[in-house]
């Protein structure tokens, strides 16, 4: 399967989640556009529509209420109980690891959201699988035959997880043990235990548990030579990630922002920085819906 074939088996599979006649609107649209669309917006009240480089193309089909529904049953396989952690940050992962952001009115106890009274909006993010992306990049993640603690940053939707997912198996089929704390299911996207996406022969995978915590289960079980994991976005992740560099293990990881200096603004990624846990950073650049990569030696 070549990369266009994959990127449109990822779209169909995203659109299966979607009642008629969206799903038979979405389907019509032609395959160039659906290897480059990144997500669907769905409002309730207003025309749908699938997010492209150049910005959203709606279809005729407004969305109702009982479509966000709909569709918010079958990416949870009608057990919204099963997703109440994820929903405390307002999403939930569908079949596949598509990520689904919601908006409406929340129920909040005790402090936290439990769930949505009213769903108004769902933003659904296609998740791809791009074997081979990281292959000229991992080479320069090595020296003397060990891996570099590497973080890889982008804006929000600028294909982190993807990469990421790659440079897992890319880095697993090295010898290399991995332990991946997945969090959202996103990354390997666990279906009876076995992983939906290609992550590598020597990968374990620890789905749906909060991220720090998932660390030190994996530093007292796994025994990894690397950790990774999407996303470092509080204090506790990093107390974790800094756990484990001194267990003599290596970081692979993720952070939402579109440089090193504007990390630097940031309290919790400059302090993150400076204190070393991190050797390398991948910058993801996007120009007009094409990316590519760089890298830079962290000071």
């Amino acid at each position: 399967m070549d990369i266009t074939d994959s990127l449109v088996s990822r779209y169909d599979e995203a659109v299966g989640l979607f009642p008629r006649p969206l799903r038979d609107e979405f389907i019509r649209l032609p395959v160039g556009e659906k290897a480059l669309a990144e997500e669907f917006r769905l409002r309730a009240g207003k025309m749908a529509a699938v997010l492209l480089p150049g910005g959203e193309k709606a279809v005729r089909v407004p969305m109702t209420l009982a479509d966000l529904g709909r569709i918010t049953e079958a990416a949870t396989e009608a057990s919204m109980h099963s997703t109440r952690e994820s929903l405390k940050n307002g999403y939930i992962t569908a079949p596949g690891g598509h990520r689904i952001g919601i908006c409406g009115t929340a129920v909040v106890k005790d402090g936290e959201v439990t769930g949505f009274r009213t769903i108004s909006s769902l933003a659904v993010r296609i998740s791809k699988e791009l074997i081979g992306i990281g292959r000229e990049l991992t080479g320069s993640l090595f020296e003397n035959g060990e891996f570099l603690s590497t973080l890889i940053i982008s804006p929000p939707g600028g294909g982190k997880t993807t990469l990421l997912r790659d440079i897992i198996r890319l880095v697993s089929d090295r010898g290399k043990r991995v332990s991946v704390a997945d969090e959202r299911g996103e990354i390997a996207a666990l279906k009876g235990g076995i992983p939906q996406f290609n992550i590598g022969r020597h990968t374990d995978v620890l789905e749906f548990c909060p991220r720090a915590q998932a660390v030190i289960f994996l530093l007292r079980a796994m025994n990894p030579q690397i950790i990774a994991m999407d996303e470092i976005t509080g204090p506790e992740d990093f107390e974790a990630l800094r756990s484990a560099v001194g267990c003599g293990v290596k970081l692979l990881a993720t952070a939402h922002s579109a440089s090193t200096g504007e990390m630097k603004k940031r309290q919790l990624y400059r302090e993150m920085l400076s204190c070393g846990i991190f050797e390398r950073i991948v910058v993801i650049d996007n120009n007009a819906g094409k990316r590519s990569y760089r890298i830079e030696h962290c000071q």
